[in-house]
């Protein structure tokens, strides 16, 4: 299982004082950056005067079964990352936020969930950190599994406040604190293309196989490809840059996917699991070229159709390190987060994941790739991190197989968790 924690940063929910299960409910988003459907969130309150702490947003297992073990680890993270900074914590906040499936009420996700919200406060308490509200959030209302009073938390829940209309979301707009949609929303921008729309996607990514990996593994033009794959990416963002991302981000995304041919994506995709091809396509972080990389990063992303879906891992990671390095935490997370559901052994998306939990300043890599690119510019020789093997080209300790229909394939893996992303 992978835990995505947030490193405790003061913002301006932290400068407001929260005082009943309504104003916590309606402080979530704007905690997150986004409304965490379908997830666990545990937040830490430290000091005496309970200050937001450390934020943790899972997906909830839909099998009961794995839930007392997974009560265990995420407080028992939780307690650890605190401690780590320093500070034990004084207690937690729970959240369970679950839309009902078809033909159930709000009201029975809550009752399907108490024993995920027990689970969660015994963990807690038996590391000595109370728990100081559970909350289910469904279908627009919220139910408390603490307060027993029933004028401030009835049976049938309390509506949670209208966007936009309360003194958290004032506090948060003067902050410049932004809430973008649901987590779902977010993915969705990631979110490969389904079929039959990907069959043209899959049929360029097989040919760009054929005629790519022999050059790759055989290392003799290996080099070249890379030069190939920055020079394309290089026009594609200039491309995208040029044409103004308005309208919604679903238009949005749409004009970009039009503005980059299967073909184009193919080779880019394939390009990039190279490591040191990929390394070079993160110096695209910052100024004017950052906008344009991201969305080329989205779109090829959302190119990494059926049996290439490992392939994502890439350009999901470089989507991440672009939002981190301009500021954008929350969709960072969320890229970051999908990079190691595609692929949990990739390296750069874990230690971009772990810097960014441990609030590493992302100028520390800038200012690495800044040498790279002047270094390569005054002829002196390139990185000082060794090359991966001729027959490694995604940077992994062991290399792939060629599969029937000539990708190279990654390790399958079975029985993960999903786990999500904070703000």
């Amino acid at each position: 299982m992978t835990q995505h924690i947030e490193p405790t940063q003061p913002s301006a929910v932290d400068q407001i004082t929260l005082r009943s299960p309504a104003e916590l409910a309606d402080a979530l988003p704007y905690l997150m950056g986004f409304h965490p459907d379908d997830s666990i969130v545990m937040v830490t309150l430290q000091g005496e005067r309970g200050r937001f702490g450390g934020r943790l947003r899972m997906g909830i297992p839909q099998s009961p079964g794995e839930w007392p073990e997974l009560a265990a680890e995420l407080a028992g993270c939780l307690v650890a990352s605190a401690e780590k900074r320093g500070s034990r914590p004084e207690g937690m906040i729970v959240f369970l936020c679950q839309d009902p499936v078809r033909g159930e009420r709000g009201q029975q996700v809550m009752e399907r969930l108490r024993p995920l919200a027990q689970r969660l406060r015994t963990a807690c308490g038996e590391l000595d950190v109370p728990v100081y509200e559970a909350l289910c959030i469904s279908d627009g209302r919220f139910w408390s599994y603490v307060c027993p009073d029933a004028r401030c938390c009835p049976a049938e829940g309390t509506p949670v406040a209208v966007p936009g209309t309360s003194v958290m979301a004032a506090a948060a707009t003067y902050a410049g604190i932004q809430v973008r949609g649901s987590l779902r929303d977010m993915e969705a921008r990631l979110t490969p293309l389904a079929r039959p729309a990907s069959r043209p996607q899959a049929e360029a990514l097989d040919e760009a196989t054929a005629r790519l990996v022999p050059r790759i593994l055989g290392g003799v033009s290996r080099e070249t490809v890379g030069e190939e794959t920055i020079a394309l990416a290089q026009r594609l963002i200039e491309r995208l840059a040029g044409t103004p991302a308005t309208g919604d981000t679903g238009e949005a995304d749409a004009r970009d996917d039009a503005l980059v041919t299967d073909e184009e994506a193919a080779e880019i995709i394939l390009g990039l699991q190279d490591r040191m091809t990929r390394d070079r396509a993160a110096e695209w972080m910052e100024g004017p070229e950052a906008a344009g990389a991201l969305r080329l990063w989205r779109a090829v992303a959302r190119r990494c159709v059926g049996i290439y879906a490992d392939h994502a891992a890439a350009p999901l990671t470089l989507a991440g390190w672009v939002a981190l390095s301009i500021g954008d935490e929350p969709a960072a997370r969320v890229a970051l987060c999908m990079a190691l559901r595609a692929d949990p052994d990739y390296l750069f998306a874990q230690l971009l994941h772990q810097s960014a939990n441990d609030g590493i300043d992302p100028e520390l890599l800038r200012q690495c790739l800044r040498q790279e690119q002047s270094g390569r510019a005054a002829g002196k020789p390139g990185r000082v991190s060794p090359k991966s093997p001729p027959g490694n080209p995604r940077g992994r300790t062991r290399p792939g197989s060629t599969g029937s229909r000539g990708r190279i394939r990654g390790r399958r893996r079975t029985g993960q968790r999903e786990s999500g992303s904070t703000a």
